[in-house]
Parts: structure tokens; sequence; C-alpha cells
């Protein structure tokens, strides 16, 4: 759970500590006007027609006398964490990320560990508290606390996408590197609008199957095309898949979701990672060190060259541990969210000389 920022208290089921600290209009290419004062939102896979007087499926973005409202200027979360707890693995090894984070979310998943923020506008027993702060101060911030990266979690940071954009400009003007950790279900709109400030995206590919997507909000269609795109676009993409025991963890959805994945890129590292019951799904038994084994070996028989197994420090083998793709070196041994050794020199294996996959130098070099 992110550190709750001192400051406004909050509690589910009310806006009005959230009103005096959301004043931001939504950017132009995140909207669209339509008939009788509705505005189609465009931050989400679910494109919302929000209607003067009323909000998104993400209870977040309203509408205000034909005018499209959306979160800015506050921080429900913030906090200096290892960038391995992202988890990003090919992104600065062993450095720290400045993450922030707002409140909602477009999905309402059974298991999130974030609840408490990103569903505390739905749940009447979540809360935390929300603190003004400007975007030039979360940079300052992270400039302080010797952060090489700042990073937009802890809710869905695609629904407070232009306040991220305003931090990650004042991030990039101090040499961070910035990224999302997002549940991917976007649109092109906002990604066409986070291209310039976005680095980097950890991705979380929930299943892949529709049906089970929408029980938890949503639909894979969206979250498959974000991938493509940010592909395409040059951002950096890691992808995690939290295993669920009787959910997601069939060997035919397995397969299909990592050859996706390969056929993409066999570069785009696949994060595997444990399952423990918590908030309203706690009937599945806890994902075992044997379940992620299984996922990473379909992994990499599908051609992903960099799989990892997540949650279980030290009962996974090497399985935390970066390999060189082409010559089977160790770069980088990890357990859990510590780096014990890191041989990535410049972006090149030290032993082949060949390119490893990921972001290994600041914009501070």
């Amino acid at each position: 759970m992110p550190r709750a920022a001192s400051g406004k208290s909050f509690r589910g089921g009310s806006l009005e500590a959230l009103f005096s600290l959301r004043a931001a209009d939504a950017a132009p290419s995140l909207s669209v006007h339509e008939k009788d004062g509705a505005v189609r939102c465009l931050a989400c896979g679910h494109r919302c027609l929000i209607r003067p007087g009323r909000r998104g499926v993400c209870k977040v973005r309203h509408n205000e006398a034909g005018k499209l409202r959306v979160p800015f200027g506050y921080v429900a979360g913030l906090q200096a964490d290892p960038v391995e707890k992202k988890p990003f693995f090919h992104v600065l090894p062993g450095s720290i990320a400045l993450s922030f984070g707002m409140l909602g979310c477009d999905l309402h998943c059974g298991y999130c560990q974030n609840w408490m923020s990103s569903q505390a506008l739905r749940e009447e027993d979540a809360g935390t508290e929300v603190r003004p702060m400007s975007a030039a101060e979360i940079a300052s911030a992270a400039v302080w606390s010797g952060a090489r990266l700042v990073v937009s979690t802890y809710n869905e940071p695609l629904i407070t996408a232009e306040w991220a954009a305003a931090v990650f400009a004042e991030a990039r003007d101090r040499g961070l590197l910035c990224g999302f950790v997002s549940n991917g279900h976007a649109t092109p709109e906002v990604l066409e609008y986070l291209r310039p400030v976005l680095d980097l995206c950890k991705v979380d590919l929930k299943s892949f199957d529709d049906r089970q997507y929408r029980r938890l909000g949503g639909r894979l269609a969206p979250v498959l095309d974000t991938l493509e795109r940010l592909a395409g676009m040059g951002v950096w993409v890691e992808v995690v898949t939290l295993l669920v025991p009787g959910f997601n963890d069939g060997e035919k959805e397995l397969k299909a979701m990592a050859g996706f994945l390969a056929g993409l890129s066999p570069d785009i590292p696949w994060h595997v990672t444990a399952f423990y019951p918590q908030f309203r799904m706690t009937e599945p038994r806890p994902t075992t060190a044997a379940d992620l084994l299984r996922a990473c070996d379909i992994g990499r028989d599908a051609g992903l060259r960099h799989v990892y197994a997540g949650n279980l420090p030290g009962r996974v083998g090497g399985r935390e541990n970066t390999l060189c793709g082409a010559c089977g070196a160790l770069l980088v041994e990890r357990r859990g969210f510590h780096v014990m050794r890191q041989r990535v020199n410049g972006g090149m294996c030290p032993d082949c000389g060949v390119s490893v996959p990921g972001r290994w130098v600041s914009r501070q070099a």
C-alpha cells in the first residue's frame, strides 16, 4: 500500500474532499463534446458518455456544465520505492523511483492490493488522505530523494493522464525518466497524448479471456491494443500477470498470453507474480512457487527471453535474475526488491557485448 500523504482526509462515497483540489479541464484531445452538453471522455477504454452533473465509470472525471473536469493538483500517495517494486527489471536496476498516485480506477478488480486508493470512491470501507501538491513539487521531491525516475501508480494513471503529463514535464526537465504502472485499458487518443512524456509503462495483462476481463470491469481488446501501440511508439514495456489459481492459470490461456507477447517482441519482460487472497477475492488459494515456475516455462517455450517469477523471493530459483538473451550470462542478480549484483555496462552484456533490451541509462547521464 502507498504511504498516505498527510493532508485532507477523504472517505469513500463522497467527493466533497476533492472538489477544491480538482480544478483542471481535460486536455482537448481527451474529450469530445456531444449534444445536450454531454462529453465523451477518451481517457480509458470505456469511452464514457458523461452528461452534465454526472461522472464517468472511474468516478473522478466529471461533467460540470458541459465541460469535462479531471483530477489535478493533489496526491493520495507519495513514496520513494525500489524500481524493482513496480516492477521494472530492465530499467536502472537498484535505483529509486518516486511513486505518486491519486484516487480512482476504471476497473474494480476483486484482488486489488491498492483498493484503499483505487476504489476509494466506490467502497465505503476505503479511506485515505489527500494532499494538495504541485507538479513541480513532486519533481523536486524526486530529485531530493535521489530518484532517477518518477512513476504514476497506486491508482489507475490513465484516468489522471493530464496530471501525470504535468508531473512528467517537470520531471523530464530535471533529467528523470517517467513511467506508468497501468492496467493498460487505454485508448489510442490517450496514448498519443502521453507519447511525448512517457518513457516506460508496466502493463497488467490480467487474463487472455474477455469474459474474465468483464468480471473486473473492463475488456481484453483495449489492453491488447495498448500493448501493440506502446511497443510501436518506442515506450519501454514490461508486462505483469498476477497468476490467480482458477482464474487465469490454465495452460491454454497462459500459452496464448505468452504467444501474444512474444509476437510483439521476444524482448518484452513478462513477470508472473503470486496471488494472495485479499480484498474481495478470498476464495482462490495462494499461488505457489510451482505455479509460477510452470508459467515461466510456458513463457520461455513461447519464445520470451526474459520471464520472471515474483512475490515469492528466494523460492523460485534463478527466476528473479536477468540473464543475457544471447549468451545466458548472469546480468542482474535479485532477491525480491533487492539487487545483489548488476553487471550491465552501458546497456551491454559484459561477456558477449550484445545490447540488453531496456533502459539502462538515465536522462541525467
